[in-house]
């Protein structure tokens, strides 16, 4: 059976686009993940985005989010059978307000025709319908409309800005060449470092999931993100680092290495991702003890850099942290806000 006799085509709200033989449809899964991946790496490698994902990576990340309505939440735009823009919108519980992500993506050749702004209207419009009734989180609390874009992207800030959101907090890239020497960072006295066992995968999930509680706007991360977290196609978790004081885990480094978008990009790279120390053992220099051994070992593999994501204003400083360890701001991201217009009587917003 054909795409198109499979999914279901979405009139866009006024103004259209300005492009000729224009459909705009929803997702057909999993034939269009594809078309879609590579519709999000041609754009990402026009903007200098190092996200380059895989069929298979990008629905496993839509197929286990359970705050995306996979076959209502993700709209196609195309011409002549050419996916040339994507929009989705998902949902989450963070510090206290309802956070509706949405994320329009434009292939560079057809910018600037409307396309952007469009996919943008029609995922803002899903996502107040759905506050409004109750199905997209607590009527109770407060619904946001969210995205995340790259600073570096020149469209990007008077794209936002024309579309009413704000910036409310930035995020980083950063970057470690690892053949620069790599400072001693002793473990903090009593704790040990153990090789990971699939029983101990919902002991690390949990101390990880409290130790992000202290974050700014933390989710509320649910069974779901367990099964997908875990389920990863790249997952290794023989390269991550946690450290337990007996029967407890004290912190954690998960590193990953990507290795076919490393080959996409030219690069050698490994990822230190969610660094997290439980309040109890910090300010003992663990979190520093276990990206020294983190670097160590992706050095070991023949990688060449180390990378990470970051709050820029995290509130336990860990920017100052990396900068420490030799790390360098690469790229700035900016979060953008906006509240959500929902009839009245329903949600409020602030």
């Amino acid at each position: 059976m054909s795409v198109d006799a499979r999914a279901r085509r979405v009139e866009l709200p006024s103004p259209r686009p300005r492009i000729d033989g224009l459909v705009v449809r929803h997702l057909a899964r999993p034939q269009d993940y594809p078309a879609v991946a590579e519709l999000i790496s041609k754009a990402n490698r026009h903007d200098g985005v190092d996200w380059l994902p895989t069929a298979e990576a990008l629905g496993h990340d839509w197929e286990h989010d359970d705050g995306l309505e996979l076959d209502e939440d993700v709209l196609v735009a195309e011409v002549d059978g050419l996916i040339l823009g994507v929009v989705d919108h998902g949902w989450r519980l963070r510090g206290g307000r309802v956070f509706h992500n949405l994320n329009p993506i434009v292939h560079p050749d057809w910018r600037r025709r409307g396309l952007g702004r469009a996919l943008l209207a029609w995922a803002e419009a899903r996502a107040a319908t759905g506050a409004a009734v109750g199905t997209m989180g607590p009527l109770d609390l407060p619904h946001v409309l969210a995205g995340w874009s790259d600073l570096e992207i020149p469209e990007s800030a008077p794209f936002a800005a024309a579309a009413g959101y704000h910036v409310e907090g930035y995020g980083v890239m950063m970057t470690r060449p690892l053949d620069a020497p790599i400072p001693d960072a002793p473990m903090p006295d009593g704790l040990e470092v153990r090789p990971v066992r699939p029983e101990d995968h919902r002991a690390i999930w949990d101390a990880d999931c409290e130790a992000f509680q202290d974050h700014r706007d933390p989710s509320i991360r649910t069974e779901e993100d367990f099964v997908h977290w875990y389920g990863q196609p790249d997952i290794d978790t023989s390269l991550w680092e946690v450290a337990w004081d007996g029967e407890e885990v004290a912190g954690s480094v998960m590193n990953f290495v990507f290795p076919e978008e490393n080959a996409r990009l030219g690069l050698s790279r490994g990822w230190l991702e969610h660094v997290s120390v439980r309040r109890p053992w910090r300010k003992r220099g663990l979190a520093s003890a276990l990206m020294v051994r983190s670097m160590r070992r992706l050095r070991d593999l023949g990688l060449a850099e180390a990378a990470l994501g970051a709050d820029a204003e995290n509130l336990s400083g860990a920017v100052r942290l990396y900068e420490a360890l030799g790390f360098r701001r690469l790229r700035t991201a900016a979060s953008y806000l906006k509240e959500t217009p929902l009839p009245a009587g329903t949600a409020t917003t602030r």
